[in-house]
């Protein structure tokens, strides 16, 4: 099994070392070849408008959005979730392959970034989410399921078929549950 992360920018070092320690193969996506040999694809946190826009000078954005359209596997946290809403609060370009309205950092600047624990559904422990500007759910669709919401009540973790989409960072922590109920989709 080989896993791609969207290796532009971003906390693209974090999630290859995620992988790893799960003894999984790890390459950073930059182009259509790599894509193509990867069978699941993490998109990280960073800056979603830098994301869209090389994905764009690399020929990269159609072929994300039909292979995530078609079935990929994809874990996608903080501005990667934002990447694949159908619909962003500032009217910034998407892949749209997720029914989800999204605020960009919708908890405020970085300096209201906070760690809390999460209670995620079907975990038997609460997961310690980091949120740096992240961004907040506004609206979902009918095929959506919710995982978790934050103590304020904002939805943070979704799943869609093979799509998990996180608010927060994961690979910010030593718990690799999300990443291990990632490669469980593959």
């Amino acid at each position: 099994m080989k896993v791609g992360v969207l290796g532009f920018q971003g906390s693209v070092e974090e999630h290859i070392l995620c992988l790893e320690k799960l003894n999984i193969e790890a390459v950073r996506v930059k182009n259509i070849d790599t894509l193509a040999k990867v069978n699941g694809i993490i998109l990280p946190g960073g800056e979603s408008t830098t994301h869209i826009k090389l994905l764009k000078e690399n020929g990269l954005f159609d072929a994300l959005k039909e292979a995530i359209f078609e079935g990929m596997p994809t874990l996608a946290t903080c501005a990667g979730l934002i990447l694949l809403a159908s619909k962003v609060d500032t009217g910034q370009d998407s892949l749209k392959v997720l029914d989800i309205e999204v605020v960009r950092n919708g908890y405020g600047s970085q300096l209201f970034s906070f760690v809390e624990d999460i209670n995620i559904l079907g975990f038997s422990e609460p997961f310690r989410a980091v949120f740096i500007r992240a961004p907040i759910i506004k609206s979902i669709g009918k095929d959506i399921n919710i995982l978790a919401k934050d103590s304020k009540g904002n939805i943070c973790f979704v799943k869609c078929n093979k799509i998990l989409g996180l608010t927060f960072h994961p690979e910010l922590t030593t718990d690799l549950s999300m990443h291990k109920l990632f490669i469980d989709l593959i």
